[in-house]
């Protein structure tokens, strides 16, 4: 039996490789990209009372959703739309356990990756998301070498550091919803990582060197297009 085998037979579920993970997701994709999530028969995203965002441009996914589904997305200009769940917390498009529309999905769809509280370690509090936590429980990442163990290590204590010290940390920094956290901790998770002679390992940074970083990272999401 392979060790993909021995974890799937343990109630794990292989992630794929963490560097190979966190290179793709740090480099954010194109925007018609898709996710490449090895979600298996898993559909917890698509029952667990999730609000989809859906872009003017989308014409492809627009024309596949019923408009009584869909209602104007707050805060975001004219044509920015979200679509609702049902009484029961299904997307409204999932239907005979699969995606109606799996081709012409969301781009919200195609980018969801619950990977992201694996490797952070942070769970979604929401009590109708206990789906995706059971799932995120199960992930199981290859991290076979050394900078994979510190990368990992570093992520997490990252996502520690800023869950802690919010307080101290410039205002609106950090983000209380936790797939916006665990996104900003793996973008800065490279301030906990040092060595020397290309050894590297987990460190522990300075508050202000935290907070430098931080606030540049809130100044290229302003200044993006």
């Amino acid at each position: 039996m392979s060790p993909s085998s021995d974890r799937e037979s343990a109630g794990r579920v292989p992630a794929g490789n963490f560097s190979t993970w966190l290179s793709v997701t740090l480099s954010g994709g194109d925007s018609a990209a898709t996710t490449d999530v090895p979600c298996g028969d898993c559909a917890a995203c698509c029952t667990s009372s999730y609000f989809i965002h859906i872009q003017p441009h989308e014409t492809a996914a627009l024309a596949r959703i019923p408009g009584e589904y869909l209602i104007d997305a707050p805060g975001l200009p004219t044509g920015h739309v979200v679509m609702g769940y049902d009484e029961h917390g299904c997307c409204p498009m999932f239907v005979d356990g699969g995606c109606s529309i799996y081709d012409d999905r969301p781009q919200t769809c195609r980018d969801y990756d619950c990977r992201i509280f694996a490797a952070t370690g942070l769970e979604l509090a929401d009590d109708n998301k206990a789906l995706v936590v059971d799932q995120t429980r199960r992930w199981d990442f290859d991290t076979a070498t050394d900078i994979e163990r510190v990368q990992q290590e570093a992520v997490r204590t990252c996502a520690d550091f800023l869950r802690a010290h919010a307080h101290n940390l410039p205002p609106g920094s950090v983000p209380t919803n936790p797939t916006r956290l665990a996104m900003l901790a793996i973008s800065l998770h490279s301030v906990f990582m040092g060595g020397a002679s290309g050894i590297e390992h987990c460190i522990m940074p300075d508050i202000d060197v935290v907070a430098d970083a931080l606030t540049e990272s809130m100044t290229r999401t302003r200044l993006a297009p």
